[in-house]
Parts: structure tokens; C-alpha cells; sequence
């Protein structure tokens, strides 16, 4: 599973930062490293509709305050 945060400047400023970090936190903490790879790129051109994660090639909608849902329903749950 590939898990794409964008980091771009409309995104960063809506909390890609804490996004990223909270993400991070919970793969190390649930031994998933080794299962999905964790990136980072520049505007996905949907900069409207908050930070933008794409797992494979969907993209949701995250902001720091719903990262440890997004991540226990979006990538935990497809990978337990």
C-alpha cells in the first residue's frame, strides 16, 4: 500500500506537518512499516478540499483532528 500525504503550500498550511507526524506515530506503533510505504509530494491539485492522502489512487480528505481515524479506517483496517 502506497500512502501519499500532500505537502505543497495549501496543504501545509492546513496541517500536512501533524498529518504526516500522527501518521508516522501510528504505522511505527502498529509494526506496519514493512506493509505500505509512507511519501510525501508537492500539489495534487485538489487544494480546495483540505490535505490531501491518496492511498494508491484515491484521494481523501484529512485534517490533523481526523489522521487517527482516517488512518484506523483508511489503511489499519486494510492491512489487519
Amino acid at each position: 500500500m502506497k500512502v501519499t500525504v500532500c505537502i505543497g503550500s495549501s496543504c501545509h498550511i492546513k496541517g500536512s506537518r501533524p498529518i504526516v507526524e500522527t501518521l508516522q506515530k501510528l504505522i511505527a506503533e502498529n509494526k506496519l512499516g514493512d506493509r505500505l510505504e509512507l511519501a510525501g509530494t508537492f500539489c495534487m491539485n485538489k487544494c480546495r478540499e483540505g490535505v490531501c492522502v491518496s492511498i494508491d489512487d484515491k484521494v481523501y480528505s484529512v485534517s490533523p483532528q481526523t489522521a487517527e481515524a482516517f488512518f484506523n479506517e483508511n489503511i489499519k483496517a486494510k492491512l489487519m
